[in-house]
């Protein structure tokens, strides 16, 4: 219809809840500066998260309807996104976009995308739920309690929404920064990368920053990157911190602050921090196995940016297995040498059940190594559409 009556048609296109919007798409490129000169003057600038996009309807009786991406009703498999949307918005009739992310139901972190496919069964959702947790992450808002807002432009719907949404654990909106600066916005993507997101979605906010349903144009672009690194081989990395658990793993450490060593300097810099491929036996005797080595402040040989809740003498010797090596502006392992500013971090990390009691902290893979395998395992991204 859009095609026939041009912009007029969009103009009288009556928004209803609990029929779904077709979603407005992103073009692509690969670099910041080719991202801001495009959109020109400032942005904002969101995690790109490895989700499924949400198209959640409110209607004023409480009912919920959830609709994917290609408008098929998915509601029967987010009861619990439901519940979310009925605690967590505060309007009496509302359709908004988010990105519903599988968590870890120990430790927060996000998993990928493939994870939060089990939840597509149709048995055993209520076991699928338990397993897979979902985080719904609020980037856009199309209408609430009567008024159409895809017409105003994308600062007054974010503006919007966060009067609307009431975060918690497990709502929250988009991590966003505005910028029109390169090196923060290469900075922001690094970090979306680290923390298990596919990039970023950067948006224009002009005053022509409509949502243009079912259109693809250039007011939002995916920035996605054109290189990874896979990791291939495990590394054996030292715990120089810990934070602490929450949940289940109340009581002892969530997560370890993982390092590789320096053999130029002699110290440790940190590479990671890793809360999974822990069994329940491992956790619980976390504490006493790191009893003798718990100290009231960061080690003078531990090279950090992040503030651990228990800082260690760097000692025990874990085997990690992750996904990638990848950018990083908050680890130190390898600062500066592969970009300024930038280290180096390993992406969805995993103990693969192995304490290397055989191995003292200097025998732990060097920075050096983590370069090397970083450089080595650089492959270009095939793109996909």
């Amino acid at each position: 219809a859009v095609a026939e009556k041009g912009l007029e048609g969009v103009k009288h296109f009556k928004i209803t809840v609990g029929k779904p919007i077709r979603p407005m798409l992103a073009e692509r490129l690969t670099s910041a500066e080719e991202i801001l000169s495009k959109i020109g003057g400032k942005c904002i600038a969101e995690y790109k998260y490895d989700g499924e996009r949400l198209q959640i309807h409110l209607a004023e009786n409480g009912d919920v309807m959830i609709f994917s991406r290609r408008l098929e009703n998915i509601t029967h498999h987010y009861p619990d996104v439901c519940e979310l949307a009925r605690k967590h918005v505060k309007a009496e009739e509302a359709i908004l976009e988010a990105e519903g992310v599988a968590v870890n139901p120990d430790t927060g972190e996000m998993l990928p995308f493939q994870e939060l496919m089990h939840r597509r069964r149709k048995y055993g959702i209520e076991k699928a739920m338990e397993q897979y947790p979902i985080a719904l992450f609020f980037f856009d808002l199309l209408y609430v309690n009567g008024e159409d807002y895809t017409l105003k432009p994308l600062p007054e719907r974010r503006s919007m929404l966060e009067k609307l949404i009431e975060p918690s654990e497990r709502v929250q909106l988009s991590q966003a920064i505005i910028t029109d600066d390169l090196e923060e916005l290469e900075r922001f993507f690094e970090k979306a990368i680290e923390d298990g997101c596919e990039g970023l979605v950067v948006k224009s906010i002009g005053p022509d920053s409509v949502y243009q349903a079912g259109a693809r144009g250039w007011l939002w672009i995916k920035y996605k990157r054109d290189y990874k690194s896979v990791l291939t081989d495990t590394v054996d990395l030292v715990a120089v911190g810990a934070f602490k658990g929450r949940g289940k793993r109340a009581g002892t450490y969530g997560a370890l602050l993982m390092a590789a060593y320096d053999k130029k300097d002699d110290v440790f810099r940190t590479v990671c921090k890793v809360g999974t491929g822990f069994t329940d036996e491992d956790l619980a005797k976390l504490p006493e196995l790191f009893k003798d080595y718990v100290i009231p402040h960061r080690h003078a040989r531990v090279d950090s940016q992040l503030e651990a809740d228990v800082w260690f003498v760097p000692a025990i010797v874990l085997e990690i297995v992750g996904a990638e090596i990848t950018l990083s502006p908050v680890h130190t392992c390898a600062k500066d040498r592969i970009r300024a500013g930038s280290g180096l971090a390993i992406r969805f990390p995993r103990f693969t059940g192995r304490y290397r009691t055989d191995k003292a902290p200097e025998d732990a893979t060097t920075v050096d190594e983590i370069v090397e395998m970083y450089l080595r395992q650089l492959k270009k991204i095939e793109v996909e559409a």
